[in-house]
């Protein structure tokens, strides 16, 4: 909870055409990029409320939804005397009625959850500080030295009187029964909380033991807290001017952005992360992360699939043409599928032709005599004397090419009626096949024409 509200200046200009020192851009993109230059060994996460919310756990101040807007059934004097130790010590019961709303067990961690655990699986984490007290990174699988809770957790519980711990089980049954816990050392019988910092209390010894690992980060990511609760608000202002701070939140806050390597993603935590997962290749790894923590639940992951690619979030103009480019990319490899596809078709083409060429006689034609001009009446025309010969010739002198030859043989290999008198074709054939009719048959007045002759009049 902390001791005081933050003074910080939340209304620094944030002038995006500044030139950053180490990103490229002050972009969710060149965030990516910095990550994948394998520059990136020590990030440095800092979250609030705003990564729980979409699990159901309510936040502490948003008007009309917050946790402090729905106590008015506990009848406070103010809301945050849930979390007053002063008033806790007089009236627990308040507390207790709350905690078992937010006692864990029953809540799923979030996409924003996997986000930090998908990080921490690739080595990239050094520390993830959380003002929550919900449990959902250790439910997400994050281990617990990389957790520090600055405002305590459910984790653990203790005597308010004289410190000695109690059992995890008996708290679980206490809070479900909505009775007051009370200390099993002789003697004391003091009223028991689960470690959870309220106003008035110091935050553990174990915030200010890590705060030091602000000041080593090479990466800060700031998410879903309004860093208006001192000590943690002032976490962010312990990172090197150097070193890039991101704040995924809906709206601006803590001074981020009066840095040269700030980089501001107005949106929700969800969305933000898997925006930034997106960017960096690991969107797939993200889901499926996120799917193992609901291991009941069925994933449609065609529909899964869709609302990935179909997830943009809002985008400045190095993120566009990014799109464009991995659209033009798709396009290029459809592109390039189909070619093959189409070279494999002509591949087959081909060998067909061949095997083809090998057992049919090729053509090759021998002017017999040049066309003679006449008119549209005239009866002479130019012949051509189409001669046999064999595939090994075929190789080295058919003319015209193969492919060629074997289209007209298939031309010639229809049967047609024809004008002998004319030399016309009768039949409904295209007029390219019309133009290379061939005559099987020898007339009565060709008795002097050898078995091998075809003769193909062209008009």
């Amino acid at each position: 909870m902390g001791n005081e509200l933050s003074a910080l200046d939340n209304c620094s200009t944030f002038d995006d055409s500044v030139t950053p020192r180490t990103l490229a851009k002050r972009t969710a993109s060149a965030v990516a990029d910095y990550i994948r230059s394998g520059h990136v060994s020590k990030v440095v996460f800092m979250v609030g409320a705003g990564v729980s919310t979409s699990a159901g756990v309510p936040d502490f101040r948003s008007p009309g939804t917050g946790l402090y807007a729905n106590l008015a059934k506990l009848n406070l004097p103010y809301p945050e005397a849930v979390f007053d130790l002063g008033f806790f010590h007089k009236n627990p019961k308040p507390f207790f009625t709350l905690a078992k709303e937010l006692y864990p067990g029953e809540i799923r961690p979030t996409v924003a959850h996997s986000f930090m655990k998908l990080l921490c699986d690739k080595g990239l984490v050094s520390q993830i500080f959380t003002q929550n007290i919900d449990c959902l990174e250790r439910v997400a699988g994050i281990p617990s030295h990389l957790i520090t809770e600055a405002h305590g957790s459910f984790a653990t519980h203790s005597c308010t009187k004289c410190k000695a711990d109690y059992p995890d089980d008996l708290m679980k049954e206490n809070i479900e029964k909505l009775e007051i816990p009370h200390c099993n050392t002789p003697r004391c019988n003091g009223v028991v909380k689960p470690d959870i910092v309220f106003f008035g209390e110091s935050l553990p010894t174990r915030f200010f033991q890590h705060m030091t690992k602000v000041a080593e980060a090479d990466l800060v990511i700031i998410m879903g807290t309004s860093l208006q609760v001192m000590p943690f608000a002032a976490l962010p202002q312990q990172a090197k001017e150097e070193t890039p701070r991101v704040l995924i939140n809906l709206e601006r806050v803590g001074g981020i952005g009066s840095r040269r390597d700030d980089v501001l993603m107005l949106d929700d935590c969800d969305s933000g992360v898997r925006r930034l997962a997106k960017y960096l290749g690991w969107l797939d790894d993200l889901e499926e992360l996120w799917a193992k923590t609901d291991p009941d639940r069925e994933v449609d992951k065609g529909k899964r699939k869709q609302k990935q690619d179909a997830y943009d979030g809002p985008m400045d103009m190095d993120e566009i043409l990014r799109a464009q480019v991995e659209s033009l990319t798709r396009d290029v490899e459809k592109s390039l599928k189909l070619a093959g596809s189409h070279m494999n078709t002509v591949s087959h083409q081909l060998r067909v032709d061949q095997e083809r060429r090998d057992t049919i006689p090729a053509i090759r034609g021998i002017t017999q005599g040049d066309r003679k001009e006449s008119s549209p009446g005239s009866e002479h025309m130019a012949t051509w004397t189409m001669t046999a010969i064999s595939s090994t010739e075929a190789t080295t002198e058919a003319h015209p090419p193969i492919l060629n030859a074997i289209h007209n043989i298939s031309a010639l290999e229809s049967p047609r009626v024809v004008d002998k008198g004319k030399g016309k074709a009768t039949d409904d054939s295209p007029p390219e096949a019309a133009n290379a009719t061939a005559v099987t048959e020898k007339t009565q007045d060709e008795n002097t024409a050898t078995p091998s002759e075809v003769q193909v009049v062209r008009d």
